[in-house]
């Protein structure tokens, strides 16, 4: 590794040095650390939530309980994958649960945007109905596809980091994540 991509990757590698830090403390006790962490996942989780949840009420129970859930699992945490993977890995199975529990499922969250550009009504008129049209198109997809979709595309995460999540095989996250493209193309 050269000098110069020593020096880029340096700021990534103080704040991942940074949350291990964190981590120790809050999994030792310490409220504030953990305070620090949830303050830095709180909105991905919300946002997470809101995908399974219809109203804020409940997103915030389950922005709770997850982290009810992280704070009494830290010492459990060994570090083989980034924090936020296992958190997500938390949240996945805490949503899933509490789905099953209730049997009601939203594909995206309703406060999802589309980055808006223009200033012509038409315009956004237009966004508004492509924002709604992806919402039910991706609603009526089977759970399977429409969660690992929403993983891929709206987390950016990779197929090893879901298939962490879901606990399934990545060659299935990657064919789960084709048909589903298809299934929308159609």
């Amino acid at each position: 590794m050269s000098f110069f991509s020593r020096v880029i990757n340096l700021p990534s590698q103080i704040a991942d040095a940074v949350e291990l830090v964190l981590i120790k403390a809050a999994g030792d006790g310490d409220a504030r650390a953990f305070a620090k962490l949830a303050s830095k996942y709180e909105q991905r989780l919300r946002i997470f939530g809101m995908s399974f949840f219809k109203n804020e009420s409940d997103c915030d129970d389950f922005v709770q309980d997850v982290f009810i859930k992280v704070f009494t699992g830290l010492k459990s945490f060994r570090g083989d994958s980034q924090f936020s993977t296992w958190l997500m890995r938390i949240a996945y199975n805490t949503a899933v649960n509490a789905v099953n529990r209730r049997k009601e499922y939203l594909s995206i969250p309703e406060d999802y945007e589309i980055l808006d550009t223009t200033t012509n009504p038409e315009e956004k008129q237009l966004k508004e109905l492509t924002k709604e049209v992806i919402r039910e198109s991706i609603a009526e997809l089977p759970e399977k596809f429409s969660i690992c979709l929403f993983f891929y595309f709206y987390y950016d995460m990779s197929y090893n980091e879901i298939s962490i999540i879901t606990d399934l095989p990545v060659n299935t996250i990657k064919s789960h994540v084709f048909r589903a493209k298809k299934l929308l193309k159609e």
